[in-house]
């Protein structure tokens, strides 16, 4: 069969599935012109769509790296990579392909929602990447804010709006982030009127996932508490106790943004322990030294209570 005067118009690409617990990715819609690339290359990225499809995609990574050998610039590839490796869960392949295809036109929004498919389900921070992408380019800074707002990570929205201009359409979006980050916190703020359940049972299910984190926190295992502890957070997400033990693990392995992210939410829940509360705070204040952040580290030490 002969490719090369086939066009292939509005190719629907749809995301079936969720890539966390919080948001789904939406249907996408692109169109790819493939003309003007030989026939080889237009019956192996053919059949790499129809694998992704059928959910076959080890075959799809396959092909589509055979498609990147015969035109390596094709950016299109990039991101079906990205996508393919992501379903696969191999995430350092899916993060430098996503980082690739951003780089490479920083205008297209499914790129950037992909990226910030990746950075959610590696648990990274918009942070981590900015210095490998052309962030000031204010499509990308504005498909991103967009992303993650829907995605329903309203803080890291509103830091990517930083970015932007004072366009209409900008202020609009930084609006509805605003709006929704608002109302987030309210909804949080009646969460936190029921106090934290007091675990004193052995018997009781959060008594002994809390003894088992206590265990490994006692004996240094950082990587051990950071496993149990997100764990943990899964099924009791209001629970202080165990941001603490994420946020102590994400410092002592070297994550310190992140590790103050976790420990700042978790204060959110906290509720009449001192004893907690100074070890969050003096993790928090040993976190942003770490990040050279004196004066936030000297804030929370103040707030240490002495004598607990």
């Amino acid at each position: 069969m002969q490719f090369s005067r086939i066009l292939l118009g509005c190719l629907t690409v749809f995301v079936l599935s969720s890539f966390t617990g919080h948001a789904q990715i939406e249907e996408e819609s692109a169109e790819v012109f493939l003309e003007e690339y030989s026939d080889a290359f237009q019956e192996k990225f053919f059949e790499a769509l129809k694998e992704k499809g059928i959910e076959n995609y080890d075959r799809a990574i396959n092909l589509l790296l055979e498609c990147k050998s015969l035109e390596p610039e094709y950016v299109v590839l990039n991101h079906e990579l990205a996508q393919c490796y992501l379903k696969e869960k191999k995430m350092d392949d899916a993060l430098e392909f996503s980082l690739a295809a951003v780089v490479a036109e920083p205008e297209n929004y499914w790129y950037a929602n992909t990226l910030v498919a990746v950075l959610i389900k590696r648990k990274m921070d918009m942070d981590q990447v900015l210095g490998s992408i052309p962030i000031d380019n204010e499509h990308l800074a504005h498909n991103l804010s967009k992303s993650l707002f829907k995605n329903k990570r309203f803080k890291e929205a509103l830091e990517s709006t930083k970015f932007l201009s004072q366009s209409d359409e900008n202020t609009e979006l930084k609006q509805k982030i605003e709006d929704s980050l608002v109302a987030s916190r309210k909804k949080r703020t009646k969460t936190k009127e029921t106090k934290e359940v007091k675990i004193a049972s052995s018997d009781n299910p959060l008594g002994k996932l809390r003894s088992q984190i206590e265990a490994q926190l006692n004996s240094g295992k950082a990587q051990e508490v950071l496993e149990l502890s997100e764990s943990a957070l899964e099924s009791y997400p209001n629970q202080p106790y165990f941001y603490y033990t994420h946020g102590w693990a994400l410092h002592k392995l070297g994550n310190h943004k992140t590790a103050a992210r976790s420990l700042e939410t978790g204060l959110d829940y906290l509720f009449d322990d001192a004893s907690l509360a100074n070890k969050f705070y003096r993790t928090l204040a040993a976190a942003y030294q770490a990040l050279g952040n004196a004066s936030k580290a000297n804030m929370y030490l103040s707030k240490v209570k002495s004598g607990l």
